[in-house]
């Protein structure tokens, strides 16, 4: 069952998106609407290998159930840090509020939002603003 398992998952690394996707669709339903080949590789690959292998133990389940929602990335640099870059010629400025973070007079949920209407596509905020190494 093994040998068949890694075989499996191996060919996901030949899949594009949409292969990805038409894979997900034949075994779970309606995938996830996710536009990153890599990381819905990843949740094929875990699906296949738990289907097999088994999911999270009980006590690991209950250990991320107390562990609550996790808060949006950069909220730990504290109320009222404020976050600059230049975009397209123009200097941006997002501050860090108890509600989440203050851009051009609209209020996101999390940085990544912020970046993402500052620039107009998807970015992660942490990356955006310099926070995160272009690698990580």
């Amino acid at each position: 069952m093994t040998a068949a398992l890694d075989a499996e998952v191996a060919a996901l690394a030949g899949l594009d998106l949409e292969g990805l996707r038409a894979a997900w669709r034949q075994r779970y339903g309606p995938p996830p609407t996710l536009r990153s080949v890599e990381l819905l590789r990843l949740m094929l690959a875990w699906r296949l290998q738990a289907a097999v292998h088994g999911g999270l133990d009980p006590a690991v389940r209950r250990q991320l159930r107390r562990r609550g929602r996790l808060a949006a990335e950069g909220l730990d640099l504290g109320i009222g840090a404020r976050l600059c870059r230049e975009w397209q010629g123009r200097m941006v400025e997002v501050e860090v509020t108890e509600a989440g973070f203050l851009c051009e007079g609209q209020l996101h949920a999390s940085l990544s939002a912020a970046a993402t209407a500052i620039a107009g596509t998807r970015w992660n905020g942490p990356r955006f603003f310099g926070l995160r190494s272009t690698s990580s």
